[in-house]
């Protein structure tokens, strides 16, 4: 990404295994970033596979306050086309084979979920793109599926039915661990193809996806490029402190084992 500098390459170990790859931490104007591609270079985990809690957790463990996610996703609706991007607004989660949560094994936590990504981040990215020659819609709800088969074409009918508009394999994870962690959270998804309700266009393939993407990556590059000053400029995360009302367990009944698993997400 043109702009990043001070570039270099860090491994973290996590209680939680190790992450999807090295972090790419630079520098992006006066505002420090970290990348971590999800997949693994040469995209090597299926969506299930993604260590979703290493990964999450290692950005908390260097203090990261924002996660901006961007991932592929399908159609649900005919007003977002291939090509388009998507400002995620709820979700809807279809997994059923992965763990979402730092939790359990002596200590129990409920977050909210109600409101799963910023607003403010949002804004700010809806914002730089109103200056871009790309169309960015604003809201609509991701059904999450377990992967890594595409959907059936009754699936796809029955998640247009509950009114979602896109359909993704891995943010409603991240956006669970991402809350746990006190990390504000937002999605820009890419539109590659229409699933496959739709009559007028070939059911989705790998290579659709992989076309498409590989068509947006430079709009979402110069994208992030120029939103991250303005998501480093916002305040700290509200949800910082999240789970000091969230834990229900009481401090002397909690594991120490399952306390030093958890101690970043606690951490100023």
């Amino acid at each position: 990404m043109d702009g990043l500098v001070d570039r270099r390459e860090v491994k973290i170990e996590t209680p939680w295994g190790d992450p999807s790859d090295s972090l790419l931490l630079g520098r992006i104007g006066d505002t420090e970033v970290a990348f971590l591609p999800r997949h693994g270079r040469g995209h090597r985990y299926m969506p299930t596979e993604v260590p979703y809690l290493a990964n999450i957790y290692a950005l908390r463990s260097i203090g990261v306050q924002r996660l901006l996610s961007v991932s592929a996703v399908g159609s649900l609706c005919q007003e977002y086309a291939p090509g388009e991007f998507v400002m995620v607004d709820q979700f809807i989660d279809r997994t059923y084979r992965r763990r979402q949560t730092f939790f359990g094994d002596g200590i129990v936590a409920h977050v909210p979920m109600a409101s799963p990504v910023s607003n403010s981040m949002v804004e700010k990215v809806l914002g730089v793109a109103a200056a871009h020659p790309i169309k960015v819609h604003k809201g609509g709800s991701y059904v999450c599926i377990e992967g890594p088969q595409f959907s059936t074409r009754a699936e796809s009918e029955k998640f247009r039915s509950w009114g979602a508009r896109i359909v993704g394999m891995t943010n409603a994870t991240e956006a669970k661990l991402a809350r746990e962690a006190g990390i504000s959270f937002a999605c820009i998804a890419m539109v590659t193809d229409y699933d496959c309700w739709h009559e007028d266009h070939d059911d989705v393939d790998v290579q659709q996806v992989i076309k498409v993407a590989h068509q947006n990556a430079s709009n979402v590059r110069e994208l992030i490029r120029e939103v991250v000053p303005h998501l480093g400029a916002l305040p700290d995360s509200k949800w910082r402190d999240v789970l000091r009302s969230a834990v229900m367990t009481a401090p002397a009944m909690q594991p120490e084992v399952a306390k030093t698993r958890t101690a970043a997400l606690f951490s100023d």
